[in-house]
């Protein structure tokens, strides 16, 4: 009986322990079933560009996760430099563009930054421009 009852015990123990790795295995996946956001580029330098020129330039980003990629908020520094961005979900695999417009009305250094706000592994990104307007 006292066998009996130390091999109920043991057989017990192992399941409970399987069964505490088999919930530490879906909690691990859980976390890293994420979306990332990977750019082709952090920043864009314009050089020099002519007043009232073309102040367009884009940020092509990819989702190098595993879940849809949703960018939540995507502000600028300033009101000068004005992004648009698709609200869409991306999924996995899948590319799209930031498109930033800078007023380039005024003569002057350049020098703004664009934040990306998503439910990717890294939630805040920080993108930048540069260059000089020129007369």
């Amino acid at each position: 009986m006292k066998r009996f009852l130390l091999s109920a015990i043991f057989v017990f123990a192992l399941m409970l322990g399987a069964n505490a790795q088999k919930v530490e295995n879906q909690n691990t996946q859980e976390v890293t079933s994420q979306a990332e956001i990977t750019f082709d580029k952090l920043e864009h330098d314009y050089g020099e560009v002519k007043q009232n020129g073309n102040g367009v330039c884009e940020f092509k980003y990819t989702n190098t996760g595993s879940v849809p990629l949703v960018l939540s908020k995507v502000r600028s520094s300033c009101g000068c430099t004005v992004p648009k961005w698709s609200k869409e979900p991306l999924m996995p695999g899948q590319s799209a563009t930031i498109t930033v417009k800078y007023n380039t009305s005024s003569v002057g250094p350049i020098n703004k930054s664009i934040t990306v706000e998503s439910n990717a592994k890294t939630p805040r990104v920080r993108l930048m421009i540069k260059g000089k307007v020129v007369k």
